[in-house]
């Protein structure tokens, strides 16, 4: 098999859904009809969407989001993925995939699909909700040329497409079909080749049979799935600004979705969101890898370079209640440049700008800074524009997720299917040798061997979300997500509970009505925390471990205040496993021994707990000051997925890598606003 680098693949995809400088001429739809007349676009020229400074939609009624009356009020926890690319993303078939919306379905569900290179994918426990976001540039377009029975084939001559992703094909020639493509699509439809209406065609079908897809596979009360798509916006310096838009509904819907063809520039996807809301259409957009926008994700303006004014702030929060804080490129809560008296910050850090191996800027990339500056808005007498609750996804592209280390299906289908790929075990003699004469910068020697130092080598095998929602259906899950009722996990179905109140003691704990007074008496994740005159609240913290995974080590809460604008953070641990106390000076537990045989894998059978669960004052509270706090979840510690893939190929672990990790939950906050009572 041929190995050719991953960051080459990457950097076709950049080219692929980046805009040039130079005008595009594209089509603009009428969000429902489909109706349009042609416009130029250069993302400097908005398309004729509403302005985000029209009266009336700074706010949404809360009513329309609260929880369901006379229904569960206590909340279940479900777990899902909305982060899912199928063989109509261009990247996801350029990569092999196959894989339908329906395949997709089919396997959250349970049943087993196939994986580009042939072997089996299924989960261990079926999801409770998914959906497919198959990118909105080119949707469906690569998969059409491929069809020797389409049109689009005959007028783009793609032949060169036909059998691509039969398995004889695997690799070779394969890393420059996109840029053809990609390239001959552009050409064809500014010298008039390729008709508009065509290309409106294609994606408009590309996109009924995923709304198809959604419908077959949504089983109120049994399965819930949402439809939605990519929307895949670089900035100028290939900063990612990614976002999936999840429709609330698909009895209405737009004709074709927004795409970045339209417009590079978030602000006019938000106004098409609103446009839409004012139609009876409800979305939200979940940004997602942050980590790799070189600081652009929570730039402290906005896209024409201006300070950020109430205006803004309201219509991003509006729109983007939620942000994908873990996935497989990498974990975008903090870093250790930004976070660095928080052991736990450098967890699974992917360093790039998505789709390149150019490093990535934090200041302005992660969640916990843009949390803070949120803060720092307020103190100023602003609107909040990072007023964030966290989702976990995978980002899969072969319709699967891999969110479990022991068997890691990989993020890229033919391009990262075996754990040479990866880089998480030597490369053969011969292959080796001449990668390293042929692609040394993205290639590493060990005593072991010649080993692929791609990007990949730095992705996860995470996430998922979880939401405390009434019953399994969209109306609630959705509803879940409005209300920031929602964690992420990196993969792990670790459940997670946290309310804040005043009344709050430990015979709290036991009490058999504990859950209907922590929400009658408190506030959950995701929401405000009124002040009480001058009392400390008090928190209710409870995870329980995901029976197929490690034990939990402890339960932390992260405080982010800030005092005169200034950002100050703090990570306290607030329940140790195994006895062990928090230490009063250091907020820390001790050390509760787990261990990880890095021979097979195997872990402490008598360490850490099932279930840890407490009710917490900062101790260093005050009333005047604003603040958030999140939990976060530790499991012991387990093997990495390039330990395991290393281990079963009869390799040790590579030197450079972490050899194991611990997986991790992360709750929405709760944000503490002195002067709203």
């Amino acid at each position: 098999m041929n190995q050719r680098s991953l960051s080459l693949s990457s950097a076709l995809l950049i080219a692929a859904f980046s805009s040039g400088p130079e005008a595009q001429t594209t089509d603009t739809f009428d969000v429902v009809t489909g109706a349009g007349e042609e416009v130029t676009d250069n993302s400097a020229t908005r398309p004729a969407v509403p302005s985000r400074t029209r009266p009336g939609l700074l706010t949404i009624p809360s009513d329309i989001f609260s929880a369901l009356p006379d229904k569960n009020a206590t909340r279940t926890a479900f777990f899902g993925d909305l982060h899912v690319h199928t063989t109509y993303s261009l990247d996801a078939f350029n990569v092999g995939t196959m894989a339908t919306p329906y395949d997709a379905y089919r396997y959250a569900f349970g049943d087993t699909i196939k994986h580009p290179a042939g072997f089996d994918m299924r989960l261990r426990v079926p999801l409770d909700f998914y959906a497919v976001t198959d990118h909105a540039m080119y949707l469906g377009m690569l998969y059409e040329a491929a069809d020797p029975s389409t049109e689009l084939n005959r007028i783009m001559n793609s032949d060169y497409l036909e059998d691509f992703n039969a398995p004889e094909n695997l690799l070779p020639g394969r890393f420059g079909v996109l840029g053809r493509f990609v390239g001959d699509f552009r050409r064809m439809i500014g010298d008039g080749t390729l008709s508009q209406d065509l290309a409106h065609d294609v994606i408009s079908d590309a996109w009924k049979d995923t709304v198809a897809a959604a419908e077959q596979y949504n089983k109120p009360g049994e399965f819930t799935t949402f439809v939605a798509y990519e929307y895949t916006a670089f900035s100028s310096d290939r900063g990612n600004l990614h976002r999936n838009v999840i429709f609330r509904d698909a009895d209405k819907l737009p004709a074709v979705p927004f795409s970045s063809i339209h417009s590079r520039n978030p602000e006019d996807l938000w106004d098409w969101m609103d446009g839409l809301r004012d139609e009876g259409i409800e979305s939200l957009a979940i940004p997602h890898n942050s980590n790799g926008s070189n600081g652009q994700m929570f730039k402290l303006v906005d896209w024409a370079g201006n300070p950020l004014d109430d205006d803004y702030s309201s219509q991003r929060i509006r729109n983007e209640p939620l942000i994908e804080i873990t996935q497989i490129k990498g974990t975008s809560e903090t870093h250790p440049l930004l976070s660095d008296n928080d052991e736990w910050a450098g967890f699974e850090i992917m360093p790039f700008r998505v789709g390149s191996v150019l490093p990535s800027e934090p200041s302005g990339s992660y969640a916990r800074e843009a949390l803070l500056n949120g803060l720092s808005f307020e103190d100023q007498g602003m609107a909040n524009p990072f007023d964030f609750g966290f989702v976990g996804a995978s980002d899969t592209h072969t319709a699967a997720i891999g969110d479990d280390e022991s068997d890691f299906y990989g993020k890229l289908g033919l391009t990262d299917a075996t754990p040479q790929q990866t880089g998480a075990v030597p490369l053969s003699a011969e292959v080796g040798a001449r990668r390293l004469i042929d692609s040394p910068d993205s290639t590493k020697e060990f005593d072991a061997g010649v080993y692929v130092n791609d990007a990949d080598i730095t992705f996860g095998a995470s996430g998922i979300t979880g939401v405390w929602a009434e019953d399994n259906t969209r109306e609630s899950i959705y509803n879940a997500f409005r209300r920031k009722e929602t964690f992420a996990t990196t993969g792990t179905r670790i459940k997670v509970r946290f309310f804040g109140g005043y009344d709050f003691t430990d015979e709290t704990l036991t009490a058999p009505d504990m859950l209907e007074t922590a929400y009658s008496n408190g506030v959950s994740m995701g929401s405000d925390l009124l002040p009480s005159g001058d009392r400390a609240p008090r928190f209710i913290v409870w995870a329980t471990q995901d029976a197929l995974s490690a034990p939990l080590q402890r339960l932390q809460v992260v405080k982010g205040w800030t005092v005169a604008g200034e950002p100050h953070e703090q990570v306290f641990d607030v329940a140790c496993s195994d006895g062990l106390a928090v230490d009063p000076l250091s907020h820390r537990c001790g050390d509760n021994g787990a261990q990880v045989n890095l021979g097979d894998c195997s872990i402490s059978g008598d360490a850490g707990a099932a279930e840890l669960k407490t009710v917490w004052t900062d101790p260093d509270f005050d009333p005047s000051v604003r603040a958030f706090y999140y939990v976060r979840v530790l499991e012991n510690p387990t093997c990495r997925w390039s330990t395991w893939d290393a281990i079963r190929e009869g390799y040790e672990p590579r030197p450079d890598l972490p050899a194991t990790i611990q997986e991790r939950a992360f709750t929405s906050p709760i944000w503490y606003r002195p002067g709203a009572g």
